[in-house]
């Protein structure tokens, strides 16, 4: 009978590509299994397996000296394939070797330089963008959409029927009907023109579409949330482990709205036992349910100052799974006992049933722990031993962590103000505090136990992975590096990152070392082969903590559920549907974290666009050929000083000592130099900002 390991078996034996004619011919012997081979066929194409050739011949990818992989698109035109075998470096692709590839489709890619890991892609097997936003412009009569991504390298030829009467300029979404190739450009209607925005909250609604964001949930999917009970009744707990009577709390964020982890802690003699609870939406959300579908073709929840674009409608994300205080909550428990030295002794996982005893913020929890704030403690004080235990497993756990060579990143996040009328209030860098430590420290130590103990089981669930970087990235370092006086050494390792950001820590380079280690770190993505977690140094990690807002961590609930009752017994499908939500899910992460980058960028633009002309203090945070970054001292917002616009000398960059050099004053900026910068123009369309060190008079902007 026709099946996958025959196909598979039988592709490896084969000395050249062969037709689909002789493929049936070798392994068919019924109508039936000639259409079971059209679709395995299909189906190993489009997972890189195997390839077809122009002349429609088949073969398998490695052996015609080619790999499978993601194509990670730069603005430069460039790119890299992230190499779907594991252990595989990236391979480079020249600008004009990308065959019309976008960033994050599937493609197979050749090898030509493997001195230089350089390549071509051949062939792009999946597209994962069918919509592009972007700005409308007419060249003659001819309809064009250039796009607002950069790294979309080509313009989208609209034809006249499909314009939807857009004008020059407008902002629009248009779908791609047609990818083009080396003789014809790419082709796509007009599916949306949009409203030029008229303040911060409409600026959200337009990235929403940028991003082809899915704001409603379809009808079957609000039906079954609906249908879903109020509240947890007794019959649900009946074969779960009641924890109701331990002390538990929730530390999140004031603003946060959905509850999905809570701890216990008990100080032992020989060490500590710490209970990390997740809430179970796996006990609400079948596989394949309407709410399960959507879910996992969200992938993720996206967070915007005033909003969040839920993986869950509200019933399941705000309540029913939220883990409230004061009321009973069905959760999935990772029980883990801890040595003094803070090493892990043991682990189990359980269904359970909580109550939390309080809804903490990592505000009250900092001024509980580091500022003995006295009001706090007092109406804290039944929870105080056990606050006081996870400082001491906190710092534990840390120290190990830090020890094996996990990287520690002390960067400033933005945090963005709105008023009640979706005005700008603010924009300010927020610190962590040590309450987000004690989180961080006990999520990634609950993830790390179920990774070890799900792959001890040899079953098939998702990791979470994190590879190191490239000698490429690491050669673009040390040039850096070079400049300061943190490092003398001609080479660098991966290993070295914990040493060299600890030694950046109190010098003017602190925030510029650890965004260049950050850039040069490869994207942390889902994968179903194991390859380590590199920036935690983690032998084997996953994401089990947050089912409500991540996809991958609700599969490995049910994984885990199903390793649990059954041992662990899951075949080859259930693998190849693994490997395909890693791949969705991963991707889903990257655009939701570009979504929210992008509105970060369009936010500080609307906070400046009227100080046009205004004078404001800063440091400088990083220094190149174009000219130097510029932070602004009392608000988190970055901007260029380009070198043409520099006008009292003429500056030269010097990369050796990464500064910026007058050829004829000697005047020289150093990365930390505190300047004095006026506003020059603010580019709402290109959502940048432009310093400049000399007043303008603004009589002559008007």
């Amino acid at each position: 009978m026709m099946d996958k390991e025959k196909l598979k078996k039988y592709l490896k034996t084969m000395k050249k590509p062969q037709s689909f004619g002789e493929l049936s011919k070798r392994l068919c012997g019924t109508s039936k299994e000639t259409r079971l081979l059209k679709k395995y066929l299909r189906e190993q194409v489009r997972l890189g397996v195997v390839v077809r050739t122009k002349n429609g011949h088949y073969g398998p990818a490695e052996g015609m000296g080619l790999a499978s992989g993601y194509f990670e698109a730069h603005r430069g035109g460039y790119g890299f394939v992230i190499v779907d075998k594991p252990g595989e470096r990236d391979i480079f692709i020249p600008g004009r070797k990308t065959n019309g590839a976008m960033d994050n489709d599937r493609v197979i890619v050749r090898m030509e330089d493997t001195r230089r890991r350089e390549g071509s892609i051949v062939q792009v097997v999946e597209r994962v963008c069918d919509k592009v936003f972007g700005r409308v412009d007419y060249v003659g009569n001819a309809c064009y959409l250039k796009p607002k991504n950069k790294t979309i390298m080509f313009d989208l030829f609209i034809p006249e029927k499909d314009t939807l009467n857009a004008k020059s300029g407008d902002n629009v979404t248009a779908e791609i009907t047609d990818y083009g190739n080396a003789h014809r450009p790419p082709t796509g209607k007009i599916t949306k023109i949009m409203t030029e925005p008229e303040g911060p909250k409409s600026e959200i609604d337009m990235i929403v579409d940028e991003f082809h964001l899915p704001v409603r949930f379809p009808k079957a999917v609000t039906a079954e949330a609906k249908d879903l009970p109020d509240s947890i009744t007794s019959d649900m707990i009946t074969e779960r482990v009641d924890l109701r009577e331990l002390k538990t709390v929730t530390i999140d964020g004031e603003r946060a709205r959905d509850f999905d982890d809570a701890i216990s802690i008990i100080k032992e003699e020989q060490g500590y036992k710490l209970y990390v609870h997740i809430a179970d939406v796996g006990h609400f959300v079948p596989w394949e349910s309407a709410l399960d579908t959507e879910a996992r073709k969200r992938g993720t929840s996206v967070y915007f100052p005033d909003r969040v674009i839920p993986m869950f409608p509200k019933r399941l994300s705000e309540e029913l799974c939220s883990l409230k205080p004061k009321v009973d909550r069905l959760t999935f428990t990772a029980e883990m006992t801890f040595k003094e030295d803070g090493s892990r002794a043991t682990s189990k996982f359980y269904p359970s049933v909580i109550r939390s005893n309080e809804r903490m913020t990592y505000t009250a929890v900092k001024e509980i722990l580091i500022d003995k704030n006295e009001r706090q403690r007092k109406k804290y004080a039944a929870l105080l031993p056990e606050f006081e235990a996870m400082e001491e497993l906190c710092h534990k756990l840390r120290a190990v962590r830090l020890k094996r060579g996990s990287l520690d990143f002390d960067l400033p996040e933005p945090e963005i103000i709105l008023d009640m009328q979706g005005g700008l209030e603010s924009i300010a860098g927020t610190d962590r505090n040590f309450a987000h430590f004690i989180v961080e420290e006990f999520m990634i130590a609950a993830n790390e136990a179920v990774s070890s103990f799900l792959e001890s089981l040899k079953i098939p669930t998702v990791f979470r992975i994190h590879e190191a970087p490239d000698d490429r990235k690491l050669d673009e370092i040390i040039k850096v590096l070079k400049c300061t006086i943190l490092w003398s050494k001609n080479r660098i390792n991966a290993s070295d990152f914990p040493q060299i950001i600890a030694k950046a820590s109190d010098t003017p380079f602190k925030e510029v070392i650890n965004y260049l280690v950050l850039r040069s770190l490869k994207q942390a993505r889902y994968s179903t082969a194991n390859e380590r977690h590199f920036g935690l140094a983690s032998e084997s990690y996953t994401h089990f903590t947050s089912p409500i807002r991540r996809y991958p961590d609700l599969v490995v609930h049910r994984v885990l559920r199903e390793a649990l009752i059954m041992g662990g017994h899951k075949g080859k499908e259930f693998l190849k549907k693994l490997s395909d939500i890693a791949f969705h899910c991963s991707h889903r992460e990257r655009v939701a974290e570009e979504a929210e980058r992008e509105t970060i960028n369009a936010l500080r633009v609307w906070f400046l666009k009227d100080s046009v002309g205004e004078k404001f203090s800063g440091k400088i945070v990083g220094i190149n050929a174009r000219g130097l970054r510029v932070r602004l001292d009392n608000h988190f917002i970055d901007g260029m000083v380009e070198v043409s616009q520099m006008f009292d000398d003429y500056y030269v960059f010097d990369e050796k000592s990464l500064t910026l050099r007058g050829k004829n004053t000697k005047k020289v900026f150093h990365i930390g130099s505190t300047v004095t910068v006026w506003i020059e123009r603010v580019d709402m369309q290109e959502r940048e900002i432009f310093f400049s060190f000399q007043g303008i008079d603004i009589e002559t902007l008007k």
